[in-house]
């Protein structure tokens, strides 16, 4: 039986752990099928305050995860199967194990949507990207491919504008799905011009650790045409973790945790990070929205009921 069972632990997982435990409380950290979240697989981070020179993301989250331990959080490295949250105490399942706890964290994150491409898995963070606002401003003065066609994609194509010399839409279809002042914002912006009609075949070259160009496939055609770009950025959404807790808590229409602060449908249950945030997707966002989910735990327990639940 624990105080708390903080199910990820990215950012916002590894904040909560450590506020949790300060306070003088039991915690168990899930970790998952990928611990550390998505900073594992990311380079530099350089807007993560408190490190004016930038840090690596695994550095980065293996200094929150030994932080957390420091303050006595437990760890255990397997992936929460299933949970029951009808009555205290509440219950996870860890492959053949249960474990109990007075509350709950839901900290499991979101994906990126990938292309599936072999070459954009090993080009990752060495070209390819899915943030914008993390990778920017890497690609200052250099042509950069934004791939999709939704509000997601306009947003990223936009934010890279202000680093970038040109910015390229790549998209399937031979109009835009974003709403239509997201359209008119690309299609006015001198330092942004389109690839209709067109899907990614391949992304060179991994050969060379670095991206180069573009193999692109016009859908109308079939034609294929090689398309040099200095970087690349996919932009075709989200996936929030939450399988999982599908009928056990109030989701929204995309499956992410529907909160009020922290607090879901469940009292005693809290959600942080991306899972509950579709529009900031930041790391030291996440590690803010860890802080209170802590805090309202806290809270909880020590018999503030009102404030979970709704």
């Amino acid at each position: 039986m624990y105080d708390v069972i903080i199910i990820g632990s990215g950012p916002a997982g590894l904040t909560a752990s450590i506020y949790v435990c300060r306070a003088g409380l039991t915690a168990l950290v899930i970790s998952g099928q990928q611990p550390g979240g998505q900073l594992t697989i990311t380079s530099a981070v350089e807007n993560f305050p408190g490190y004016p020179d930038g840090i690596e993301g695994p550095e980065l989250m293996d200094r929150m995860r030994r932080q957390a331990e420091k303050f006595g959080a437990a760890f255990d490295l397997g992936e929460a199967t299933a949970v029951d949250l009808k009555a205290k105490p509440f219950k996870v399942i860890i492959g053949r194990k249960t474990v109990e706890a007075r509350s709950i964290i839901i900290a499991t994150g979101s994906a990126y949507r990938w292309l599936g491409l072999e070459s954009e898995l090993k080009l990752r963070g060495k070209g390819v990207s899915a943030c914008a606002t993390c990778d920017g401003f890497f690609f200052t003065g250099k042509h950069v491919a934004v791939i999709g066609g939704g509000d997601a994609a306009i947003e990223e194509a936009t934010y890279l504008t202000r680093f970038a010399k040109r910015v390229t839409i790549v998209h399937r279809r031979n109009e835009l799905r974003a709403s239509k002042a997201m359209q008119k914002r690309a299609l006015e912006n001198p330092k942004i011009d389109f690839e209709w009609n067109s899907t990614v075949e391949e992304i060179l070259d991994p050969a060379k650790n670095r991206v180069t160009a573009l193999i692109l496939k016009n859908v109308a055609t079939g034609a294929t045409t090689e398309f040099p770009v200095d970087g690349v950025f996919v932009a075709v959404g989200h996936e929030p973790a939450t399988e999982l807790f599908r009928g056990a808590i109030e989701l929204d229409a995309k499956g992410y945790v529907v909160t009020k602060g922290t607090r879901t449908s469940v009292a005693g249950v809290f959600a942080a990070g991306d899972v509950q945030d579709p529009r900031y997707r930041q790391a030291i966002s996440a590690a803010g929205s860890g802080c209170q989910a802590a805090i309202d735990a806290l809270k909880f327990l020590e018999g503030e009921n009102a404030i979970s639940g709704w």
